[in-house]
């Protein structure tokens, strides 16, 4: 599908527009402006108000004023680097306007003594006489029309002025055609939201404070464009996975019901829920595409063992994906137990499996005899091949892009896709990182789980932090004792956990073991499994554990500087206790004087262990591409909306993008083509791909 004509003169080169040479095409880039419909969507962020005033004694310096004055002597400087002064009167002040490294023969033709000038610029006092240094305005009377009476402020970067954004900008608007609408009409009204062009247009020249707000409905309704292009894209993607026809695989419980006797507990209503989401999903002839979304600790595993036992109980095959080795073991370590009670054949493929007993496994899966599988990435290699695999569950979602979702389902003809995550995230990120797929979440905690006491300790009292750690250790307990992450040098970090394991070291003897991101995965895996099997007591390590290690006799956790982590990661990391029959502690070691937000991100922690709680608190205080770390969040960049302030809309747009493609799945009616000349004004030509493709 080609770009509409009607966008054409939006994708020609910026050096189109007024006032854009190469130079400045280059500077724009930085920007991330490549075209002039990318001016369209750089608003700005701020205005300068240039409403007349009759004289500078009507404000109070420092601030910008708009008066008219009548020029007076010129005063060039004596000497090189000094400033050039102009004197001029308004109504009831005389003032001096100031110019550096400025030529007096374009001064004097600027400012002719005697003549009457409109200069707007910022007046302050030096040494109590009000000085106006490089006004941004000088007009004759005549000319005050062109002076906007409230100037909107764009974002710049070297080699940009105000101006000439302004300029541009305005050049890319007169080209902004008008576009058929693709907002749904009863929600248009709803919400009052003007057209799209004059959305821009009002954007672009906002009259007041109210016009530069989120709230302003010309903001609104461009945000919303963006969000319902990015939520189309999703549908699109979910619609294409689903596309490619699943297979209904229909449990009989029976092996549910071995399971569910043999478990000590009975599973959570949550629990439960889930379970029934999950094989509803499965017994569709639809591919499911499910996240599993459970606080630390909820039991995500139970959930997605059932599931994988609905793929068997309908005569398929399951497959369970780590991100890392040592989590695979313990996947496989816990659910070993509960596949015997099943009667089913479960195991282990690692990048460690090689030769014969590698061959064995690869022909005990093809023929159907393993019926589940853990691994690593290592079981999506080309020659690991399955008997008829029904459900892929991937462990821990955030390592793991649209793109490998969608290479996941090619191993099975049609296979249901299972991801879990133990990063509880607010609805409205849940639905900008995954509104392609449907979400069942565990909100509570399994019976048995007592509650981890946090305490807030000062740095000045390490000795008794020691002399604890001691104590519970002479009791046959575990601890871990997380170090900062000092600076991003690795190395600091490195220097820093090795200096406190070996001041632990000291006053604990070897019972203290160390891990850190530079050692070799050997190493690192032997040091965690002397730790698993209990050897060493304190494990001291910078943030490696953070997910899913599993050492239940492990009932202490320190962490160190623990005013410089994340909510996310110190939740992620109290998370690594609490999981055996011990009360367990979570000791957050600070640095004195704590910052404002540093102290409440502590209490925050100290006062609830409710993951999503957390979550909402860190989306208020961090914002949206800092929550998940915007380098590997695969989070949609998005220029006017703003996540934390419109979270409301994105779930609008959810539905709205998914409502639209029920009717109309390949955007062929008016309104399909409409959002079509969206997705292209938004670059999300990848949706535009798939729209084709089917």
């Amino acid at each position: 599908m080609s770009r509409p004509e009607i966008l054409f003169p939006l994708f020609a080169g910026l050096e189109t527009l007024d006032g854009v040479g190469p130079k400045t095409a280059q500077a724009f880039a930085l920007l991330g402006v490549e075209k002039p419909k990318d001016l369209l969507f750089l608003l700005p962020h701020s205005a300068v108000d240039r409403s007349r005033k009759a004289s500078i004694r009507d404000v109070v310096p420092p601030c910008t004023v708009t008066v008219e004055v009548e020029v007076g002597s010129h005063f060039p400087p004596r000497q090189k680097g000094r400033p050039y002064r102009v004197m001029v009167r308004d109504a009831a002040l005389e003032f001096q306007l100031v110019f550096f490294h400025a030529r007096g023969d374009y001064l004097q033709k600027l400012l002719p003594t005697g003549q009457r000038r409109l200069v707007s610029g910022k007046v302050e006092l030096f040494d109590s006489i009000a000085q106006m240094v490089h006004p941004d305005h000088v007009l004759r009377p005549e000319e005050a029309g062109e002076l906007p009476l409230f100037e909107p402020v764009y974002p710049l970067t070297a080699g940009v002025t105000q101006r000439q954004v302004a300029k541009a900008a305005a050049s890319a608007l007169a080209r902004a055609p008008l576009v058929p609408e693709w907002i749904d009409p009863n929600l248009k009204a709803r919400e009052a939201w003007p057209d799209w062009r004059a959305a821009l247009e009002t954007a672009h020249a906002p009259q007041d404070q109210a016009g530069l707000a989120f709230t302003h409905p010309a903001r609104q309704r461009l945000a919303y464009d963006e969000l319902f292009a990015h939520q189309l894209t999703l549908s699109l993607a979910r619609a294409h996975l689903r596309r490619g026809n699943g297979v209904a695989s229909v449990g009989s419980g029976a092996l549910h019901a071995k399971v569910l006797a043999a478990l000590p507990y009975a599973p959570t209503a949550a629990q439960t829920r889930a379970v029934a989401e999950i094989a509803q999903d499965m017994a569709q002839p639809l591919r499911m595409n499910r996240l599993l979304q459970g606080d630390v600790g909820s039991g995500k595993t139970l959930v997605a063992f059932l599931a994988l036992l609905t793929a068997v109980e309908a005569g398929g095959q399951g497959v369970l994906m780590a991100p890392t080795e040592i989590l695979a073991r313990q996947h496989r370590e816990g659910l070993l137990p509960l596949a015997e009670a099943a009667g089913i054949r479960l195991e282990l493929l690692t990048g460690r499996d090689k030769g014969a007993e590698r061959a064995a496994k690869l022909a005990a899966l093809l023929d159907g005899q393993i019926q589940i599988l853990l691994g690593t990435h290592a079981v999506f290699q080309k020659d690991v091949h399955f008997h008829d695999l029904r459900l892929a569950v991937v462990d821990e979602q955030h390592r793991f892009g649209v793109s490998q979702r969608m290479e996941l389902g090619a191993k099975g003809q049609a296979v249901d896709v299972l991801v879990m995550t133990a990063t509880p995230i607010p609805r409205s990120l849940a639905l900008a990182s995954y509104g392609d797929m449907d979400v069942s979440v565990l909100d509570e905690k399994p019976a048995g789980r007592k509650p981890i006491k946090t305490v807030m300790i000062s740095g000045t009292r390490m000795d008794e932090v020691v002399g604890h750690l001691a104590r519970a250790v002479a009791e046959g307990r575990q601890a871990y004792w997380v170090c900062p992450l000092v600076e991003e040098s690795e190395l600091v970090d490195y220097a820093s956990a090795v200096e406190r394991f070996e001041s632990l070291r000291a006053a604990l003897g070897d019972v203290v073991g160390l891990v850190h991101g530079q050692m070799p995965v050997a190493e690192k895996d032997a040091a965690m499994a002397r730790f698993v099997a209990g050897i060493t007591k304190i494990l001291v390590a910078t943030t490696v554990i953070e997910v899913g290690v599993n050492v239940p006799n492990a009932s202490i956790m320190v962490i160190e500087r623990a005013e410089i982590f994340g909510l996310a990661q110190l939740h992620q990391l109290r998370g690594r206790v609490g999981r055996g029959s011990v009360e367990s502690t979570c000791l957050l070691v600070y640095q004195a004087p704590l910052s404002e937000s540093g102290a409440r991100r502590l209490k925050v922690i100290r006062d609830t262990e409710d993951g999503f709680r957390i979550s909402e608190e860190d989306l208020s205080m961090r914002g949206a591409g800092d929550l998940i770390g915007t380098a590997q969040s695969g989070l949609p960049r998005f220029r006017v909306a703003d996540l934390e302030r419109q979270a409301g809309l994105m779930a609008v747009a959810q539905s709205d993008a998914r409502a639209l493609l029920a009717v109309d799945p390949d955007l062929s009616s008016p309104r399909g083509k409409a959002a079509r000349v969206l997705l292209w004004l938004l670059d999300q030509d990848r949706a535009i791909k798939l729209i084709s493709v089917g």
